[in-house]
């Protein structure tokens, strides 16, 4: 069953916000391939989703340190012990296993408990410095538009 964004998963970042119904997309087109026995459309998607997801918490880390987030140390150890998982996924894919439904399973669960619980709790100190440096930001030299270029290209 497909992921549909909802309020629950809207943080009121917009930039974030953006990246997540990526990712939401991503997983669902993960979803529609399962039973369709094309290796390598699965193949390309999981490329994609594993890269799109990795940028996008980098960024996320970024986004955190610049805001000051007390939390922003151990909200980084779940990014990296899901990003492990994610390679342990993808090196199973890679020989020859057919891991398809149980990584759609653990993508759609993880994704949008992690948004609901984890990135929740950064919301308010993220969204205070957003505005409060709303004018650097908007610059094409502000650190959202650099970090925007650096990692998204």
């Amino acid at each position: 069953m497909t992921i549909a964004w909802n309020a629950a998963l809207h943080t009121g970042i917009d930039v974030i916000d953006q990246q997540h119904q990526r990712i939401v997309d991503y997983i669902n087109r993960l979803e529609a391939l399962l039973h369709s026995h094309d290796e390598e459309s699965l193949s390309d998607i999981l490329a994609e989703v594993v890269d799109y997801t990795l940028s996008h918490l980098a960024f996320e880390e970024s986004l955190m340190e610049e805001a000051g987030y007390p939390l922003l140390k151990p909200h980084r150890a779940v990014h990296e012990h899901f990003t492990h998982r994610v390679q342990t996924y993808a090196h199973r894919f890679r020989c020859g296993e057919d891991i398809g439904a149980e990584l759609y399973g653990m993508l759609s669960t993880w994704l949008v408990h992690h948004i609901q619980r984890d990135d929740m709790a950064y919301v308010k100190d993220v969204t205070h410095y957003l505005h409060h440096n709303r004018q650097q930001n908007a610059s094409e030299h502000g650190w959202l538009a650099r970090t925007l270029k650096r990692i998204f290209g």
